[in-house]
């Protein structure tokens, strides 16, 4: 990470110490004044938060203090739950889906679809940033994390972008976003944890992520366009279709991923868990032995890389399980979905608290955490007001890919920041043309069900 980087956490971290007792009080007195075992949980999990703990570990430390000095339930039922919350057989996808996606990244596979979209659109207005766009809508399609993508896209396409003579500003602000579309389009680790929050079907949410992923593409290439054609920023030669089919060729190994992923889901040849250990292997073997950019020698460092990050998500979710376990045992989901429904907001007016919820929950936690804590919760609601579990799931993923953009907690910024070098300032005021197109977007997939619905349907999905 960056000086830049440290010092933008550095900053925030100060700035937010001096709010911290205030904002605390605040909670003590709400849980005072609405009384009930729903507040006292919620406070003690948002007051470990504030301190700087971890999220991981304010889930286990509020689980534990609240059954220790609240309830009776026997360590026992704790331990118990520990075990068996994280025994569920879609679980075994996040760890191969991390693992194809490392693959991925050091294999070779980036590079030959970036060159493959610039040769189809690298000579209009802005052309390598609209092949920056398109290059991550490929890779999101075969990867599942928007880090990756970021990572895989971003450090090819903004040094050719600076040394082309784009501002570092536009490549960044293009990366930061078009990166996010790593988790809205097929598969997607925040699709399968929300999946196995809420008993939906990993199949129907990674087709259904398709249509959107493409929508949002394309808004986010009409952004880029405009703003390139009004700065006049630089355009490429135009391809020969020799020099596009070539590319392609070239391509067509990683892409072969989108086959592997849709047709074995949807003939039923295997299961989306079963996707994912097929990605993994066909990742693996691409990287190593037809593009040979990685080597034999290299697969048991990103072997370790991928336990490692597997195990961080692991740790998060088992955290994320039992407190899970307690809201079930206090009945908090029942109660909490009586209360909004009680408010008579209907389906457009949930929809907004919704968004406005998720969005919040942005500014302070990471996607895994929002929607183990949060899915839950609002999920019984949704489909007590009639909202498809699939297109509620599209929705989260669509406000998780805004947080991911913007601070304090927006991991593709900071993952940018070390590519270019750039403050977090600098990135959240470079990233604000991309960021409100995304908000419309948001807007779109939150009122249109069928954009998210129609294409698992017609498969036969749901």
């Amino acid at each position: 990470m960056s000086t830049a980087t440290i010092s933008g956490l550095d900053a925030w971290s100060k700035k937010k110490s001096g709010i911290w007792l205030a904002i605390i009080a605040a909670i003590l007195v709400g849980v005072c004044v609405a009384g009930g075992n729903v507040g006292i949980v919620f406070a003690l999990l948002i007051a470990l938060m504030l301190t700087g703990i971890p999220v991981s570990i304010a889930l286990g430390l509020t689980v534990l203090m609240f059954l220790f000095l609240l309830t009776n339930v026997p360590i026992e039922a704790v331990a118990l739950k520990l075990f068996t919350g994280i025994e569920k057989f879609e679980i075994m996808a996040i760890p191969f889906f991390i693992l194809a996606g490392n693959f991925l990244t050091h294999g070779g596979v980036a590079k030959r679809m970036i060159a493959f979209a610039t040769s189809m659109i690298g000579h209009w207005h802005g052309g390598l940033a609209l092949a920056g766009i398109l290059s991550c809508a490929m890779f999101a399609l075969v990867c599942g994390s928007s880090v990756a993508t970021v990572v895989a896209i971003g450090s090819i396409i903004l040094p050719a972008m600076v040394k082309q003579g784009y501002p570092k500003q536009f490549g960044a602000g293009v990366i930061i976003t078009a990166g996010s579309l790593g988790i809205l389009m097929l598969p997607s680790i925040p699709k399968v944890i929300y999946a196995i929050s809420t008993n939906t079907s990993i199949g129907a949410l990674f087709v259904a992520g398709l249509f959107p992923g493409m929508l949002l593409t394309a808004m986010l290439c009409g952004t880029t366009w405009f703003l390139a054609k009004k700065n006049n920023y630089p355009r490429m030669p135009k391809a020969s279709w020799g020099q596009r089919w070539k590319a392609f060729r070239e391509s067509i190994w990683g892409l072969m991923l989108v086959v592997i992923i849709i047709g074995g889901i949807y003939s039923g040849v295997f299961t989306a868990t079963e996707a994912a250990a097929m990605s993994a292997v066909y990742a693996f073997f691409i990287s190593n032995f037809v593009y040979k950019d990685m080597s034999i020698k290299e697969t048991p460092k990103v072997l370790l890389n991928s336990a490692s990050m597997s195990a961080m998500l692991l740790y998060i979710i088992t955290n994320a399980v039992l407190f899970s376990f307690l809201m079930t045992h206090e009945d908090i989901p029942k109660l909490m979905a009586d209360w909004i429904l009680n408010k008579d907001l209907g389906q457009a007016g949930f929809l907004f608290f919704t968004n406005i919820l998720l969005l919040l929950a942005g500014n302070v936690m990471e996607p895994s955490s929002i929607i183990l804590v949060l899915a839950p919760i609002l999920h019984p609601a949704a489909i007590r007001l009639g909202i498809d579990s699939v297109h509620f799931g599209i929705l989260i993923d669509a406000n998780m890919e805004v947080g991911l953009c913007h601070p304090p907690v927006g991991l593709n910024l900071y993952v940018a920041s070390g590519i270019s070098k750039m403050s977090i300032t600098e990135l959240t005021v470079a990233v604000m043309p991309w960021l409100l197109t995304m908000i419309v977007f948001l807007v779109i997939v939150t009122y249109w069900p069928g954009l998210s619905l129609w294409l698992p349907r017609a498969m036969g999905m749901m």
